[in-house]
């Protein structure tokens, strides 16, 4: 058994390879309960997120997540994690993998394998709202395979907008900062919201006729990333429907309020991978993604990680 760093991982997960690696973990037979979730305190939260192979070859994987949020005042990470692989046949440990990297990497790599589905081909312009961690990965994989020809950078901060897009234009992606996100929104192609909001940012108003919104951020009953009238306006897909209608209160409210049905909900992840659902039909179509975040992806990354080190 060995332990991969956050160097180790970045490393190894290509986003355009690690989506296809979730592809095939989503049309294989992979058993992966919605996440448990305890509460330490008022504030703290122990996350237990498992999955495996169904049959006999293959991986057991666990994802152990804490959230504590007073670490933000004390200079350390809301939200640590470990990922620990078993071997599937003989139950031995195989790895622990740092869980933070894995996490960025496999929602960024999600977000990149619905866009293949729902966003136009001909997408040039991406907006990222959002300056958290996972802002730079979800930027390079809406941007990964794609002629990106500008990737607009919004936060509420506007110093952090701006050095993560002098960041990322170091990095080779034509990043820039912006300060009007309601100009931006409507000339963007893609618009992946990853942010801790609490309530909506972005208005369906906003959006453009041919529009992908990629909701990444919210993940919890009591966060928002856009209004009711955005998923009014969608066709809307999930990464799964045991998630979204437990934990996506951008799912759950509209549904609630009668303003769309969950008969409306096109589809999982798995769904578009599979051919099950369509995905973008029309040019002029305005698609959703929202993703929570499935077991599935963390184990299809960690099994990646382990074939490509060749360990």
């Amino acid at each position: 058994m060995r332990f991969y760093s956050a160097d180790e991982v970045h490393a190894a997960l290509g986003l355009p390879a690690l989506a296809d690696s979730i592809a095939e973990a989503l049309k294989a037979e992979t058993v992966a309960p919605l996440r448990h979730a305890h509460s330490l305190s008022d504030t703290d939260s122990l996350l237990l997120m498992p999955a495996w192979s169904a049959g006999e070859h293959g991986a057991i994987g666990v994802k152990l997540v804490t959230v504590i949020p007073r670490n933000s005042q004390r200079g350390l990470s809301t939200v640590n994690a470990l990922y620990v692989l078993f071997d599937r046949d003989n139950g031995e440990p195989c790895a622990v993998i740092d869980g933070e990297a894995l996490t960025l990497r496999r929602t960024a790599a999600a977000s990149l394998l619905a866009a293949r589905y729902l966003a136009r081909n001909d997408a040039r312009q991406v907006l990222i709202v959002g300056t958290g961690r996972l802002a730079r990965f979800i930027a390079h994989a809406h941007c990964a395979s794609r002629n990106i020809e500008r990737l607009f950078i919004w936060g509420r901060s506007a110093s952090s907008a701006q050095s993560i897009a002098a960041v990322l234009k170091q990095e080779g992606l034509p990043a820039e900062a912006v300060d009007d996100l309601q100009r931006t929104v409507h000339r963007s192609d893609i618009v992946s919201c990853a942010t801790t909001a609490r309530s909506p940012v972005v208005q369906g108003k906003w959006l453009a006729p041919g529009a992908h919104l990629d909701l990444v951020g919210a993940f919890k009953l009591s966060m928002r990333e856009v209004d009711d009238d955005a998923v009014a306006r969608s066709s809307v897909y999930v990464d799964t429907f045991a998630g979204a209608l437990a934990e996506a209160a951008d799912i759950i409210e509209p549904i609630a309020r009668g303003v769309i049905a969950r008969t409306d909900l096109r589809g999982e992840l798995a769904d578009l991978v599979t051919g099950r659902a369509p995905g973008r039909s029309k040019a002029d179509e305005i698609t959703l993604f929202k993703s929570v975040g499935t077991a599935i992806e963390d184990l299809a990354a960690a099994q990646m990680l382990i074939r490509v080190s060749g360990s």
